[in-house]
Parts: structure tokens; C-alpha cells; sequence
């Protein structure tokens, strides 16, 4: 044994540790609005920041001690004020932050208590349905993916597709499929209000959130949702079809390729947004990997398995994998169209 090794991973251990118990912690920041009331206010001590946002002072003393311990504030002895840095503040305060990610803290609070649904199916192989998840993850997903939705899809995802974004201009027809609350459907249907957009998701609880907003985004004239799986949505002649972040989720995802297929116009295009990932397993060790191969593990290989076939792809299946999956469902010409550091974007066409 190697003791300096050992001492180098509890380190590592201390500081995953010490991420864990930030969730609770860091949720509790933005549900309370201290994340906010710092950025407006800048640097406060905890008597000041407690009357401002009306909370118990002996509570937020060892908030934000622990915020200031996880380098989330930074801490002046002299002054003994807290300040959330302007980096900071694009991740916990500015919802619409590229980089925002507390609906990634409220993500992970289902993946833990997913553990006493998903630990049995280790031994039998079996699946846990995407209805049946331990909170409201449907909840924390939307939250989450938000901010990269809102900061790439319209001006940078759709004018990687050929000739897209001029036929939305003009007036398209759009499904947006496995669309959850339906915020990236929204977000097109504001961008483009000539288009037609159709939400379909599996989940009835989803599409009743996506319906609930359509209203206050100012898209009731060219948005609809209904319930419906990525094999049997209706409609036919489609421009484009779009899937965020959930064919790697499905049972049959080459069954939903096939589905696609015979959906879209003969010039259409089938827009995949998907998880970045390696092709090997040796290409996603990294934090990001690390984060996706977990939630995998507790969400989307669980959720696949509860379908028909249970292909499990899992979150880091690599485009190679993918394009497999594409072209079993009749698709001849894929490419990948852009990137982010957390998303591809294929272009699938027949």
C-alpha cells in the first residue's frame, strides 16, 4: 500500500463527501433567496443577510461558514461579510445562467432517494418507470436543462441544421418528442411563430406542467402537448422532429428512429439532442462522465429497463452507438451538427 495514495483519496473522499451534504444546503440557499439577496446586495454579514431575506441568524451563521468552507462565498475576517463572486453567482443566482445548476442539486436528491426503488433491480434486472421516481424529478430535469436550452437551442442548435431555420421562419410543422414540461418546445414556439410545435411525452403528469404554461410564455396560438410515446405520436409530414435528452432513456429507441422516420417530410429533419460521451469507456472518465454514468445508473437505465425491449442505452451510450440506433430506424445520413461541453446535437435525415 501506498500511504501517500491513501491519504490523496480521502481527500478525494472528504471532498465528495463534503458535495454531498452541500445539497441539502445549497437547495435550501435558493428556495430561502440568499443566493439572490447576496447577489443584489453584494457582501453581507449574517446579521444583515438574515434580516434581509427574514431567516434565523443562528441558522444562517452555519450556512453560509459551510458555503464559505466550499468556496460557494468568499469570507472576509476584517469586515466578517460573505459575498457570492460574480462566478458564483452565474452557477447559484442567475437563472438564466448558461452554467446555472441548481436543478442539478434538485436532480440529485431523486437519484439518491431512487436507491431503495433502483437497488432491488441489481438483483432481478428489472426496471423503475419514469412515473414511479422517488420526487418530483420531472421537476428538477426541466430546471436543469433549462439554461442550456434557453442559451443554445434557438440561436445555436437549429442553425446547425440545414436549411431548418429557414423553414420555421416561413412556417413548419414541429414535434417535440419526450418533451417533459415542455420548455424546449416553448422556447421554439416563441422563436418562431409562424411554426406549428406539438409536445408529445409518455408521462401525463408532464404534459399537464407543459399545458399549465403555455399561457404565461406567450405560445397558445402555435403550441400544443399531448400524450403520446416516441413509437405512437400522431401526425405526419413534419419538418422537423426534435428529441432532448431522452432517446438514450427509451426501451425501443431504434423502434422511435423508425417511428421518426416515417413521420418527417422526405426533406425533413430528425434533430437528436443527446448526453456528450466518448465512444469508450476510457473517453468519459472525467467529471463529466462521473456525473452522467451516475445518473444513469439511478435514473435512465431504470426507466429504459421498465419499457418494451429495455435496450438501456444508458446516458453515455457515444455517438457510434447512437448513430447504430438512427440508422436501424431507416436513416442514412447523420452527422454531428454541434456541441456543447455537456450536449451533441446529431442531424439525422432519410
Amino acid at each position: 500500500m501506498d500511504e501517500a495514495k491513501l491519504h490523496q483519496f480521502v481527500g478525494q473522499m472528504l471532498n465528495d463527501l463534503g458535495g454531498a451534504v452541500s445539497v441539502a444546503l445549497v437547495r435550501m440557499g435558493d428556495a430561502l433567496g440568499l443566493y439572490k439577496s447576496l447577489h443584489q446586495n453584494g457582501p453581507m454579514t449574517v446579521k444583515e443577510l438574515a434580516a434581509a431575506v427574514g431567516v434565523n441568524e443562528r441558522y444562517l451563521r452555519e450556512w453560509a461558514s459551510h458555503h464559505a468552507a466550499s468556496n460557494y462565498l468568499s469570507y472576509d475576517p476584517a469586515t466578517q461579510k460573505f459575498t457570492l463572486p460574480p462566478e458564483q453567482a452565474m452557477v447559484f443566482a442567475i437563472d438564466d445562467s448558461p452554467v446555472n445548476m441548481i436543478g442539478a442539486f434538485d436532480s440529485m436528491v431523486a437519484v439518491t432517494g431512487n436507491q431503495d426503488k433502483v437497488q432491488p433491480a441489481f438483483k432481478h434486472g428489472g426496471g423503475v418507470a419514469w412515473g414511479d421516481q422517488s420526487t418530483c424529478l420531472f421537476c428538477a430535469v426541466a430546471r436543469f436543462f433549462r439554461p442550456g436550452y434557453q442559451n443554445h437551442l434557438v440561436s445555436e442548435w437549429l442553425p446547425a441544421l440545414e436549411g431548418v431555420v429557414a423553414k420555421l421562419e416561413r412556417g413548419a410543422r414541429v414535434a417535440d418528442v419526450g418533451c417533459g414540461h415542455g420548455i424546449s418546445t416553448m422556447l421554439m414556439a416563441k422563436a418562431f411563430p409562424n411554426s406549428e410545435f406539438i409536445g408529445y411525452d409518455f408521462h401525463p403528469s408532464s404534459i399537464e406542467a407543459a399545458k399549465a404554461h403555455v399561457a404565461e410564455n406567450g405560445v397558445s396560438s402555435n403550441t400544443q402537448f399531448e400524450v403520446a410515446t416516441a413509437k405512437d405520436y400522431p401526425g405526419k409530414d413534419f419538418d422537423l422532429v426534435a428529441f432532448f435528452d431522452c432517446l438514450h432513456d427509451m426501451g425501443d429507441p431504434a423502434g422511435a428512429a423508425a417511428h421518426v422516420r416515417q413521420s418527417i417530410k422526405p426533406d425533413g429533419s430528425w434533430m437528436i439532442v443527446e448526453p456528450m460521451a466518448g465512444d469508450r469507456l476510457e473517453d468519459n472518465l472525467n467529471p463529466i462522465g462521473r456525473l452522467y454514468y451516475g445518473a444513469s445508473t439511478m435514473v435512465c437505465v431504470p426507466t429504459s429497463l421498465a419499457q418494451e425491449v429495455g435496450a438501456a442505452l444508458g446516458a453515455q451510450a457515444g455517438e457510434a452507438k447512437l448513430r447504430e440506433v438512427i440508422g436501424a430506424g431507416g436513416f442514412s445520413n447523420v452527422r454531428r451538427a454541434t456541441e456543447t461541453p455537456f450536449n451533441m446535437i446529431l442531424e439525422a435525415r432519410p
